[in-house]
């Protein structure tokens, strides 16, 4: 991973495809039965919020993405 310059190590160390897969685990968990009530909502409101994180993620590159190209237009 490239490391950007003024980035916590907590944000060097988060990733979005593990985020993804944490979340998809706890899906199958919660789908398989297995879990205890409490525990399913415990695990949901994590997913949830691993979600959040994503979002934020993924709008974050948006913005990079736009400004690029917005740059690259007015060459």
């Amino acid at each position: 991973m490239v490391k950007r310059k003024g980035a916590s190590s907590s944000e060097e160390d988060w990733n979005y495809e593990a985020k993804v897969a944490e979340i998809e685990g706890i899906i199958t968990r919660i789908e398989a039965g297995e879990l205890e009530l409490e525990a399913v909502f415990d695990q949901f409101a994590t997913a949830v919020e691993y979600l959040r994180q994503c979002e934020g993620f993924l709008q974050q590159r948006q913005q990079q993405v736009d400004l690029l190209i917005e740059t690259l237009s007015q060459e």
